[in-house]
């Protein structure tokens, strides 16, 4: 498994699982352990999924030494503030059933992040956190963070497909020494991603899927992944991409996709950041 070092120190598999709306609670244990079995070790969830007990219970049965796992788990929003984190991450902890953290993000831009912030510093040095960092944030917001703290975010986690490629936003994350992460690595199947004319022609050149294909791109850029499924054959298909190299001529193809917008929402639109800062 390849790996990446984040700017404390702390190594971190590039690829993991992410388990984002994956609702029922067996059907989460299930995909946790099938994942688990297969080789995976990071697994990232959140407060706001409403699955950090199954994703904990899977843990637990797995009988994988913590010290070998990567967990990853996330703020969400009615939580932020310093005592409101802290009470919130030790819920976390509980309900995953571990001692520690490998990384804890704040979900989003919002409410009392400094406040946030101040306990998830104290937190990790208190050693109940490994790396702490923040997700969705734009590099002005990112910025503003840095410089009016003492800890630089280790993670960045955005929205990054081959629809929205984000390279400004790298560019700037690695010049600030924070790793970019991706949610929705397949834009959620939006504009019928799976059946992309050139994707589809670069995976049959390697003899690999569009998934693979787009997993392989990402790794390549040094994108840290967290694909998510239910079915194992698609499990083991999304983890079997580091047996392969993208040519310079196909990755230059993929970046032709780039529309250069988000596919989902705009997390500066007033209108969505009342409508996320309501749910719970």
């Amino acid at each position: 498994m390849k790996t990446v070092k984040l700017n404390n120190g702390v190594v971190m598999p590039i690829l993991g699982l992410g388990v984002y709306q994956i609702i029922d609670y067996q059907e989460c244990k299930n995909t946790v352990l099938d994942a688990l079995k297969i080789g995976y070790r990071s697994i990232d969830t959140a407060a706001i999924y409403k699955n950090e007990e199954a994703v904990g219970e899977a843990i637990k049965e797995s009988g994988i030494n913590r010290e070998d796992l990567f967990i990853t788990t996330k703020l969400w929003i009615k939580d932020a503030g310093y005592d409101s984190s802290k009470k919130a991450f030790e819920l976390s902890l509980k309900k995953l059933q571990v001692d520690y953290l490998d990384l804890y993000l704040i979900h989003q831009p919002y409410g009392d992040i400094y406040g946030s912030w101040r306990a998830m510093e104290e937190l990790y040095k208190e050693g109940k956190i490994r790396a702490i960092g923040v997700s969705n944030f734009h590099p002005d917001r990112l910025m503003d963070l840095i410089v009016h703290n003492e800890i630089i975010p280790a993670i960045n986690q955005i929205e990054t497909h081959p629809f929205f490629q984000r390279n400004n936003d790298q560019k700037f994350l690695k010049e600030n020494d924070v790793q970019i992460e991706s949610w929705a690595s397949f834009a959620e199947g939006k504009n019928d991603i799976f059946h992309n004319e050139i994707l589809s022609k670069i995976g049959k050149k390697y003899n690999k899927s569009v998934a693979q294909v787009i997993l392989r791109w990402l790794v390549q850029r040094d994108v840290v992944v967290i694909p998510k499924s239910v079915k194992k054959e698609r499990l083991e298909e999304n983890f079997n991409v580091f047996d392969f190299d993208l040519s310079l001529d196909d990755m230059n193809l993929i970046a032709n996709l780039d529309q250069k917008e988000s596919l989902f929402f705009d997390h500066r639109d007033p209108e969505r950041i009342k409508w996320l800062s309501n749910l719970d």
